[in-house]
């Protein structure tokens, strides 16, 4: 009876961490599925995600952790095989889960453009432009010990010509969606470039024999 009871206690501690290890694994494989452009295959791990935490959210990076609903992976998906209904649906959903999922707004805001509704559009694409903008530069200003993102400003530099084209109200809308389709995936790349600088740091900090001193020399 003991056994039974302890067996059943590491249970209900142990299965909540271990479906939320397996809905990260989902959501990573779907990314990499999404960026090689195997879509569908993509789609398929997303939505498992999506049915076993609905609310789950993908942390990229160990500092200054940019954050996106798995929504917003399912969304992009379905965006991409245009099925943009459900796509609108999706976005609405991850921001519904987190508000300040800038690529959630973008591409919402992409989809509605598709759809004709280019006045809300226009305001989606905006805000989640400017948001991405200024979360670049939070990133680079106000924490500049992490790892780095966008070190060249190439996504800064993109998003500042579709901010003035939208102020200007003079909307190339075929180049704003083209731009807009872009920066997700830039961005997505750029995800994966700071996660592999942080590995680098993290094992440099392992390596043995390494240690830090402060000297003085005359």
């Amino acid at each position: 009876m003991g056994k039974v009871f302890l067996f059943c206690l590491l249970w209900v501690f142990l299965f909540p961490g271990c479906a939320s290890f397996r809905v990260a694994g989902q959501v990573q494989s779907g990314r990499q599925a999404l960026l090689a452009g195997n879509t569908e295959r993509a789609l398929a791990y997303f939505q498992e995600a999506a049915n076993a935490n609905p609310d789950y959210i993908y942390q990229s990076g160990e500092s200054g952790r940019f954050l996106q609903s798995v929504w917003t992976y399912f969304g992009r998906a379905q965006y991409v095989l245009g099925m943009l209904e459900a796509a609108r649906q999706s976005f609405e959903r991850a921001l519904s889960v987190y508000h300040d999922d800038h690529l959630a707004r973008l591409y919402l805001g992409l989809t509605l453009a598709r759809l004709g509704d280019r006045s809300q559009a226009l305001e989606e694409i905006r805000s989640g432009m400017q948001g991405l903008y200024d979360w670049l530069e939070y990133m680079e200003y106000g924490r500049p010990f992490d790892a780095s993102w966008d070190p060249a400003r190439e996504i800064r530099s993109e998003l500042e010509r579709n901010l003035a084209m939208i102020s200007g109200k003079d909307i190339d809308w075929d180049k704003l969606i083209a731009s807009g389709e872009w920066l997700g995936t830039r961005i997505e790349e750029e995800v994966e470039y700071v996660r592999r600088d942080e590995r680098r740091r993290r094992d440099r900090r392992l390596r043995p024999g390494m240690s830090l001193g402060v000297g003085v020399g005359f």
